[in-house]
């Protein structure tokens, strides 16, 4: 692999306003095809195979203003006042009237019919009904909704609409996701030291999420594509697409102060630093391209639609980089007596020591300036007393992984929208008024075998009448009529909120009883409805979190052990990724679920964990642990290999490799903590597990108890046995091949003047 991209990076460096012309054509194509052929994205949460979707794609032709998106315009009386006083009464009424009128909309129920007048009669309910998915549902349908809702406040009435038109908003890049990025660019200065050096390690990653982007939005059209993959996709294309152009460029400009050509410097980078990206990217593709075995659809294209902006940024770092350097050309090398030169200098005086008899075992660490760097600190204080270290280290990410014992899992609905949005008024007054159930109804469908009209509807209520005994059952309505005379649908009202237990509960025990009531009544029973659909989508990401687990932890073994040659290492980087997500995990159920901080935070509601997130914190956090363990253990395996000397070598291979990891960590934090502030129920504790997943694996694990277990373990930590040794193939991720055969590039003319170093 080194060899290979050894010569990509000569080829980029050469060919580099083709390499340029070639992204660039292909990021306009793409954004001609968005704007002429875009299509709507789309946010519906199905499950294919369940009876819950089974029940409803039957009911969306036999009864689509039931099965499909609705909309609740609430009325609340003045105090003192009751919203069946004529005057209200008449307002509510001329509502109903303009919102028949709304785009889209089938049917529109009045309180009176429907009996959504609360005991009180302060509050009111009008239903909105579409024969169409919330994501088919326009803009301007729900705007006309709204307009209609606000002008009875003309009246003295308050109004909020609510219902399952609203959903997640989906991509909105503003002010905290700029900052985000002005951050790492901030430490992308502070990195390389130079202005100029960070732009361009920033303009290929910009240029990689912008194709990304616009790849994934040109295939709506053609895929459902809903707005959190979007979102996603752009949340790690930043973040893996500036991490990777970091790890290259910094191994390009270490090389560049010892005086490498800039032509050769660059492909040694690609083929050194760049197999490490490969290997970094492809990890995060094979674990975010897995979750499409779990079968459903939007968690297929949420993970496919991420791997592909992994797979861009990837492909980005290793040709648009070269490309990039080939214009700055020596430009990029860091000014003499700057301190990365001066770090290079210590590079280069160390090695030759290190490589020596061995002598002086921490001599080498401080190389020709006196001056220890950060990363030599850092790993001496740590493996100071390694055991200490480790214990303490395992104890914290243990306790902070403790509340992820009582984690719940839901889809988050409009109770975890922000306090002044209007879904989120409507949905507090319904509760608080009617009881939390009436935002979660249950669809019941029951369905003869080729009986008549008057049959089903007899069988219809004979269902209805069993399904008042059960418990958690508040309001159970009467059964309603399908175009098919064998069905009719019974709409049932728990006691409990959506995404509560008891609503699961509920769901379970009358498919528990569907045997039963068949026997008895003649008809078969399915559960379904908006509420039923996101419990069984909860129910299956739930029961595929413990084998995806094992999946990605067996996979990183294998790796791990492949690249090292080693037991102890894979086996070390495992466990420290397994605490990494127990820790973030027990951190987002304590201010998610618990409510710990969230008013410091700004989360509007404390609930059930979205139910996709552990699987897509377990995916992503996989493929950086394994990029920050490259990073890290490559270099102490290289001093290893050279001096002999274990403990030594992981001090002295932590040299460089902290500064560039924490630089990356920090990166990484900053862009996906810029997508917390969005008032979006889905990205925001997505993008909270990233942030501190990101900071805990890469600080707490792999700088700190990583070196310690090492220190530990001692020469044990890179034995293999020779047979396994002998039967494993070698990745060659550490470029040990361009060592042992210099690239005859490196001696040849290269004919082109370069630009001279800035001083």
């Amino acid at each position: 692999m080194a060899v290979l991209l050894h010569r990509l990076g000569h080829s980029a460096y050469r060919h580099r306003k083709l390499v340029l012309g070639i992204w660039l054509f292909v990021l306009a194509a793409l954004i001609t095809c968005v704007s002429v052929f875009g299509g709507k994205l789309d946010d519906r949460f199905a499950v294919p195979g369940t009876e819950s979707q089974r029940a409803l794609d039957s009911l969306s032709r036999t009864l689509p203003e039931v099965s499909g998106a609705g909309a609740q315009i609430v009325f609340t009386a003045p105090k003192g006042h009751r919203v069946t006083d004529a005057a209200y009464a008449a307002t509510i009424a001329r509502t109903v009237t303009e919102a028949r009128k709304a785009p889209q909309v089938s049917g529109v129920v009045d309180p009176l019919t429907s009996g959504a007048v609360s005991a009180d009669r302060t509050t009111a309910i009008v239903q909105v009904q579409y024969p169409v998915q919330n994501a088919q549902v326009s803009a301007s349908s729900v705007d006309a909704i709204e307009n209609a809702a606000k002008a009875a406040e003309r009246d003295g009435l308050r109004t909020s609409v609510g219902g399952s038109v609203y959903s997640s908003k989906g991509v909105h890049v503003g002010p905290s996701e700029i900052i985000g990025v002005a951050v790492a660019l901030l430490v992308l200065v502070v990195t390389f030291g130079s202005l100029l050096v960070a732009g361009m390690a920033l303009l290929p990653a910009l240029i990689g999420v912008a194709v990304g982007l616009a790849g994934l939005l040109a295939l709506a059209p053609a895929v459902s594509i809903s707005s959190t993959a979007v979102t996603l996709a752009l949340m790690l294309g930043l973040a893996v697409g500036i991490d990777y152009v970091l790890f290259i460029l910094s191994r390009h400009r270490q090389q560049l102060a010892r005086g490498t050509d800039p032509r050769e410097s660059i492909a040694l980078a690609t083929g050194t630093a760049g197999s490490a990206v490969v290997f970094a990217g492809t990890t995060v593709i094979i674990a975010l391209a897995a979750l499409s075995v779990i079968g459903i659809p939007f968690l297929t294209t949420m993970g496919l639609g991420a791997a592909g902006a992994v797979l861009i940024a990837v492909l980005a770092a290793i040709t648009l980089v070269p490309a990039v350097a080939g214009f700055a050309g020596s430009r990029l090398a860091p000014k003499p007596g700057s301190r990365a030169a001066r770090r290079a200098a210590d590079a280069d005086s160390h090695a030759g020591s290190g490589s020596g008899s061995g002598s002086g075992s921490g001599s080498g660490s401080e190389g020709t300036t006196g001056r220890v760097p950060m990363g030599t600190r850092w790993t001496k204080w740590v493996i100071a007393k390694p055991l200490l270290t480790v214990l303490a280290v395992a104890g914290v990410l243990v306790t902070l992984a403790l509340p992820a014992m009582d984690m719940r899992l839901a889809l988050p609905d409009n109770g975890s929208a922000p306090h002044a949005s209007t879904e989120r008024r409507s949905y507090d007054t319904i509760s608080d008024k009617f009881g939390p159930g009436f935002n979660g109804p249950l669809l019941v469908l029951a369905e003869t075998k080729d009986g008549t009209a008057a049959t089903s509807a007899q069988a219809g209520e004979l269902v209805a009448q069993k399904l008042r005994t059960l418990k958690n059952v508040r309001v159970v309505l009467a059964p309603q009529p399908t175009s098919d005379p064998a069905q009719s649908v019974i709409t049932v009202l728990p006691t409990s909120g959506p995404d509560s237990v008891g609503t699961g509960r509920l769901v379970r025990d009358i498919r528990e009883a569907a045997p039963g009531l068949r026997e008895t009544t003649g008809a078969s029973v399915a559960v379904t409805g908006t509420t039923a659909v996101n419990i069984d989508v909860s129910n299956r990401l739930s029961d595929s979190l413990l084998p995806f687990v094992g999946i990605v932890v067996g996979l990183s073994l294998l790796l791990l052990m492949i690249v090292f040659r080693s037991l102890v290492i894979p086996v070390k980087a495992a466990v420290g990724f397994l605490l990494s997500v127990g820790a973030s995990l027990g951190l987002v159920v304590a201010v998610f679920q618990w409510g710990w901080l969230a008013d410091v935070l700004d989360v509007p509601h404390s609930g059930p964990v979205v139910s996709f997130l552990p699987i897509i914190l377990i995916g992503v956090l996989f493929g950086l642990a394994m990029d920050y363990e490259v990073f890290l253990v490559s270099g102490m395996r290289e001093e290893w290999a050279h001096t002999g000397r274990a403990r030594q070598s992981v001090v002295d291979g932590a040299r460089h490799s902290v500064r560039v990891v924490t630089a990356a960590a920090l990166i990484m934090f900053t862009v996906f903590a810029g997508f917390f502030p969005l008032d979006d129920s889905l990205i925001k504790p997505i993008a909270f597990a990233l942030a501190v997943g990101v900071a805990i694996d890469a600080f707490a694990v792999r700088m700190t108890l990583v070196p310690a277990v090492l220190a530990l373990a001692g020469r044990g930590a890179w034995w293999l046995p020779a047979w396994l040794d002998r039967i494993l193939p070698d990745l060659d991720i550490e470029g040990t091949s361009l060592q042992k055969a210099p690239s005859t590039d490196q001696n040849q003319n290269l004919n082109q003047k370069e630009p001279q170093s800035v001083s």
